[in-house]
């Protein structure tokens, strides 16, 4: 039996994938669609007792190395390994069930990972969560806690030797990111040429590398549906590597919006104006402390990230302007991606 999953999930193939692999073999299976767009495509997988979700890519992927699974199911695995770990608290991942890298079964690769009790942090605070007025001030550092527990994990140790290439990481982005603009834009963007010209002459020595997650900030994140405030998974790894640690910082720190900051393409931080909401210095400086890191550079990062992301919502505002996007918040990157430019050439005046 299949709820409505849009047709991108086989389910009597997918019953028979896992009645191989032992999950609840022979009983009735649902399947439901939880989320849609151009990312990653995630499925409610409910069979006997099991709850669990299906991820796998979009129907039309925008780049095979972003919706690779296999490499999504390797990094959470690593992470499940306690012999991967040194003495301090795991990051929190949904345990992962099973990997199928055979595009026949269900019409591309997807791997089975236990499914989350737990909510978002996207436009407001959760109605469960609103019952303590600290619970924005919490959210924020334990976003910042999970950040320093991944950045200290033991990825040679995890059987990551080979994840990414970290050597020469932070002088290829500025390269690779306006190669990809000049494929695909169809107008002068003097604030995002302003801010590459920034990086490529203020470009820091590399951190000791670490895993990144690659697009970490509130909404890719989970927090039990329950006070107090746990954060109990971290997902959407697609964008991970081995690179430098400060990149992940300087993207959700990039982000965040202080009081009296204009807002983004049309989104505050939802914990921007919640009582005792900390301050990217504050968040900086719980980052520090936890990780022992060096964060003097720390406005580098910060342009870096939004530099990457005005070039990647160019490519999704090209789309919208030729016609092969609707959607209308592509519609809103005609001026929000010199914005998002824009605030990334403030941080180099805080250099």
């Amino acid at each position: 039996m299949s709820g409505n999953n849009g047709q991108l999930v086989d389910v009597d193939r997918l019953a028979s994938f896992m009645d191989g692999v032992g999950l609840a073999a022979g009983a009735a299976l649902r399947v439901e669609r939880i989320t849609t767009g151009h990312s990653n495509e995630v499925f409610r997988v409910e069979r006997g007792d099991l709850r669990l979700a299906l991820r796998r890519p979009p129907r039309t992927p925008l780049s095979p190395t972003a919706h690779d699974m296999a490499r999504e199911y390797r990094l959470l695995t690593a992470f499940s390994n306690p012999d991967g770990w040194r003495a301090h608290e795991p990051v929190p991942v949904p345990r992962v069930r099973a990997l199928c890298t055979d595009p026949d079964v269900i019409g591309a690769p997807f791997y089975l990972m236990d499914l989350v009790d737990g909510v978002v942090v996207r436009d407001r605070i959760p109605d469960e969560l609103r019952a303590d007025p600290s619970a924005g001030r919490t959210c924020a550092f334990a976003l910042i806690d999970a950040l320093v527990a991944i950045h200290a994990f033991d990825w040679r140790a995890g059987g990551l030797e080979d994840f990414g290439r970290p050597d020469g990481y932070l002088e290829r982005q500025v390269p690779r990111w306006l190669g990809q603009l000049e494929r695909y834009k169809t107008r002068d963007l003097p604030e995002v040429d302003a801010a590459g010209r920034w990086l490529l002459a203020n470009t820091p020595e590399m951190q000791p590398p670490t895993v990144i997650h690659g697009d970490y900030k509130l909404d890719n994140v989970m927090f039990a549906p329950r006070l107090p405030v746990d954060l109990v998974a971290v997902v959407d790894w697609e964008q991970s590597t081995v690179a430098d640690p400060l990149a992940d910082l300087g993207w959700v720190l990039g982000l965040w919006t202080d009081p009296g900051d204009a807002d983004l393409y049309g989104g505050a931080s939802p914990l921007a104006e919640t009582v005792g909401a900390p301050t990217r210095a504050e968040l900086a400086q719980r980052y520090a402390d936890g990780s022992g890191r060096d964060v003097t550079h720390l406005a580098f990062y910060c342009v870096l990230g939004l530099f990457k992301l005005a070039c990647v919502m160019e490519g999704s505002y090209a789309r919208f302007k030729a016609g092969t996007s609707d959607d209308a918040y592509f519609a809103m990157l005609a001026d929000g991606v010199p914005a998002l430019a824009r605030r990334a050439l403030e941080f180099t005046h805080s250099s």
